[in-house]
C-alpha cells in the first residue's frame, strides 16, 4: 500500500530548536527535523516563519551578515532536499533596497520559489513593519539571482501571488499574519483551486490565545475546504518580550487530526495523511468555491511528490463514522430532538395528534416509538395518542412479542395486539401460493399485511403511520416494497443502523423509569431480524438479518465513504480494512462491498418512491434531497473494479 494509491499526501509540521541568528546552528537543527520527517515518509515538510534566523533577531534583520548568511543557509538545507520532497523554511529576503519576509519553497536540491509575507504586523509586541515590507509591493515575475554556498548564482522567482502544483495537488503559503487579516491570501488561493494551505508563522503564547488560534486554523480549514498546516516558532525565540508557543497544528475541512501545543525547548514534529479525495469531492459538491475576486495567482509547477510505501497511516480511519465520539451524549440528544422535531412539525401542519406505530420489539421500532414518544412531549400531549400496534405472525418470537408489549404499556401508549396469522395464510391461499414455500413470496406478503393494517388504522384513528425502516435498509433496499418500506413519515429514514442502536441505549440510560430502562435493555440483546420465515422447533429466531447481507458496520462504513467522500472501491476496501482488519480479510471486505454496491443500485427504486422523512446528518437518501439517482443506473463499472481487486490477491 503507498500514499498515492490512497490519495494521501503526507504533511509534516516542525518547530524546532533554534539559536538567534546563529545560522549555522539553525541550518542543522533544520537537516536532522527534515531527515527524521523523511524517514518517517512525510511528502511536504513545514517549518515556522524566518526559521532559518529566528523571529525574534530584531534589528539584526539590518545586518547583510545576518542576511547573507542566511540566504546561504537555505542553499545549504536545499543541497539536502530529495526529489519529489517539498521542504518549506523561513528566511529574510533583500531584493532592490526592501527586506521581505519570506517562505522557500525547496525540492530535489533546488531553491524553486521565494513567497513574501503580505500582511506586516505592526501592533502590541509585534512590531515588523520596522524591518519587512509587503509583498504586494513586488512587481509581477520578479527574478533574484541568490549566491549558494559556494557562490554559485542562482535564479529564482519571488513573488506574493503564488501558487503550486505537484500532480493533482495545488497548494498555497501565507504567513502568520496573513491568516489573521480580514481577507487572509489563504482565502483567495481556495478560490483559484489550492486545497492545502502551508502557514509559517510566530505566534506568542498568551492566556486564550491557543483556543483562539486554533478556531482560526479550523474556521479557515472549513470555509476554505481545504488541509491547512500551521507551523509556529517555539520557546526557542527570544524571551525578552513573550514567550513563542511552538503550536503546530493541522486541520483538514475543518477538523484538527494532528497537533501538538505544548511549550518545549525540544524540536516537535506531527504528521498527518491527507485526504486528496476527500477535498476534491467536497469542492465539487459545494457551489462556494466559485471565483468571486478578481485577483489572480500564478501556478508554479512542482515535480511529482515520491511515493512513499505505508504500513501505517498518520490518519484515523473511523471504524463507525456515523457515531460521534465527541460530546456523544449531547450528539444522540441532538439527533433525537430532530427526529422528534420533525414529526412533531408534520402533525402541527396537518392539525393531527394520531401516530400509528408498527411495533416488533426490535431496535427500529422501538426508536420510531421513542422518537413518537419525544414529540409527544414537544406538542404537549399526551402519550396515549401513540397507537402501538404488533403484528404477531409465523416468525414472531416469544421474546420479541413480549418486548412489544412491555415497551407499549411502559410508555403508556395505546396499544394493540394484531395477529396476522389468519390473514396472511388465507392471502397466500387466495393466490395458490403453498403455505409451505418459504419463499420472498411468504416473507413479502406479512410485511405487506402488517402495512396494510397500520394504513387502515390510521383511517380508524385519522392519524399519521410513522415509518421505522433506517437509512442502512433503504441503501441496502432491505425493506418490502409497497410494505414496511411505505409510510406516511419516515423519522428513522436519516438514521443508520448501527446509530439506532447507540440512539436507543442513550434513551435508556437516560431515562428515569427503571421498567423503561429495563424493557429497552431487553430490546438491545435482541438479534436483528425481520423475522418473517418460522421459528425453530425450540422457538429461536432462524432469520438473522447480518447472515443475509453481511455486518451492518461494514455496509455502514461503505456508505459513508461512497457518498460523503465519493470514493471508489479499492480506496473504500483499503481503509475498510484499516480500520477492520482485526475482524475482516481483504476478500471478506471485498465480498461484502460487492454486494452493497449490487444492492444499492438494483434497489435505488424503492428509495425514489420513499416516504417524506427528517435528515439528521450530513448523509441522506432521500430523492427529494440528498440523492438523485435513476432507478435503472448500472453497477458494472464498481463490480468490475472489485473483481479485479479479487482476482489480484
Amino acid at each position: 500500500m503507498t500514499l498515492s494509491s490512497l490519495s494521501l499526501c503526507r504533511i509534516a509540521v516542525i518547530s524546532h530548536d533554534l539559536r538567534i541568528a546563529d545560522i549555522p546552528y539553525n541550518v542543522e537543527r533544520h537537516i536532522h527535523a527534515m531527515r527524521e520527517a523523511i524517514s518517517n515518509g512525510a511528502q511536504m515538510i513545514v517549518f515556522p516563519e524566518l526559521s532559518t534566523t529566528g523571529y525574534t533577531c530584531a534589528d539584526l534583520f539590518f545586518q547583510e551578515e545576518l542576511i547573507s548568511s542566511a540566504m546561504k543557509g537555505v542553499c545549504s538545507i536545499a543541497e539536502q532536499v530529495p526529489a519529489g520532497v517539498i521542504v518549506i523554511v523561513g528566511v529574510p529576503i533583500h531584493h532592490e533596497g526592501k527586506l521581505y519576509n519570506c517562505a522557500a519553497v525547496l525540492e530535489g536540491g533546488t531553491i524553486h520559489a521565494l513567497v513574501p509575507k503580505t500582511i506586516i504586523p505592526n501592533h502590541h509586541e509585534f512590531y515588523e513593519a520596522r524591518w519587512f515590507v509587503s509583498g504586494d509591493e513586488l512587481q509581477e515575475d520578479s527574478l533574484i539571482i541568490l549566491n549558494d554556498a559556494s557562490g554559485n548564482s542562482i535564479e529564482c522567482l519571488l513573488q506574493s501571488h503564488l501558487l503550486f502544483r505537484t500532480g493533482k495537488i495545488v497548494f498555497g503559503i501565507e504567513l502568520c499574519e496573513d491568516l489573521w487579516s480580514m481577507i487572509p491570501p489563504s482565502s483567495l488561493m481556495a478560490e483559484q483551486g489550492a486545497f492545502i494551505i502551508l502557514n509559517l508563522s510566530a505566534s506568542n503564547a498568551l492566556v486564550g490565545k491557543e483556543a483562539y488560534r486554533t478556531s482560526l486554523v479550523t474556521m479557515q480549514s472549513a470555509s476554505t475546504i481545504s488541509a491547512y498546516a500551521y507551523a509556529s516558532a517555539g520557546p526557542s525565540e527570544s524571551t525578552m518580550d513573550t514567550v513563542f508557543s511552538g503550536h503546530i497544528m493541522i486541520a483538514e475541512n475543518g477538523v484538527i487530526i494532528a497537533e501538538d501545543a505544548g511549550l518545549s525547548f525540544d524540536t516537535k514534529i506531527i504528521y498527518a495523511d491527507i485526504d486528496i479525495d476527500v477535498l476534491l469531492h467536497e469542492r465539487r459538491t459545494l457551489s462556494r468555491t466559485q471565483a468571486s475576486h478578481a485577483m489572480t495567482f500564478t501556478v508554479f509547477e512542482l515535480p511529482l511528490l515520491r511515493d512513499v510505501e505505508v504500513d501505517m497511516l498518520h490518519r484515523v480511519i473511523d471504524p463507525m463514522p456515523f457515531i460521534p465520539t465527541k460530546d456523544a451524549n449531547d450528539r444522540f440528544h441532538e439527533i433525537l430532538q430532530i427526529q422528534a422535531m420533525g414529526l412533531a412539525g408534520r402533525l402541527r401542519k396537518t392539525g393531527i395528534t394520531s401516530m400509528i406505530v408498527g411495533l416488533s420489539g426490535g431496535l427500529d421500532s422501538t426508536l420510531a416509538l421513542i422518537v413518537c414518544l419525544e414529540a409527544c412531549s414537544i406538542l404537549n400531549i399526551d402519550n396515549s395518542n401513540v397507537i402501538a400496534i404488533t403484528m404477531p405472525g409465523p416468525g414472531t418470537s416469544d421474546k420479541t412479542l413480549e418486548n412489544a408489549r412491555l415497551l407499549a404499556n411502559t410508555a403508556k401508549t395505546t396499544f394493540r395486539e394484531i395477529p396476522i396469522h389468519d390473514a396472511v395464510y388465507q392471502h397466500l391461499r387466495d393466490i395458490g401460493h403453498a403455505e409451505q414455500d418459504h419463499s420472498i413470496v411468504f416473507e413479502n406478503a406479512q410485511a405487506r399485511e402488517r402495512t396494510h393494517i397500520l394504513m387502515d388504522c390510521a383511517n380508524q384513528h385519522g392519524g399519521l403511520v410513522i415509518g421505522t425502516g433506517d437509512m442502512s435498509e433503504l441503501a441496502l433496499g432491505w425493506c418490502t416494497y409497497n410494505g414496511d418500506h411505505m409510510s406516511m413519515y419516515g423519522v428513522n429514514s436519516g438514521v443508520p443502523k448501527t446509530l439506532v442502536k447507540h440512539l436507543v441505549e442513550y434513551y435508556a440510560d437516560s431515562h428515569e423509569d427503571e421498567h423503561m430502562r429495563k424493557v429497552l435493555r431487553a430490546i438491545l440483546e435482541t438479534p436483528v431480524s425481520p423475522e418473517l420465515l418460522p421459528l425453530s422447533d425450540k422457538g429461536e429466531i432462524v432469520q438473522k438479518t447480518e447472515d443475509i447481507i453481511g455486518p451492518y458496520v461494514l455496509h455502514d462504513f461503505f456508505l459513508y465513504q461512497m457518498m460523503r467522500h465519493g470514493f471508489g472501491p479499492r480506496k473504500i476496501i483499503a481503509l475498510a480494512y484499516q480500520a477492520w482488519k482485526h475482524e475482516y480479510s481483504k476478500k471478506e471486505i471485498a465480498g461484502y462491498l460487492r454486494l452493497f454496491y449490487q444492492r444499492f443500485f438494483s434497489q435505488q427504486f424503492k428509495r425514489s418512491s420513499m416516504p417524506d422523512g427528517v435528515k439528521v446528518g450530513s448523509i441522506a437518501l432521500s430523492p427529494r434531497a440528498d440523492w438523485r439517482m435513476p432507478s435503472d443506473a448500472h453497477a458494472r463499472i464498481w463490480i468490475d473494479e472489485i473483481n479485479a481487486f479479487l482476482s489480484s490477491i
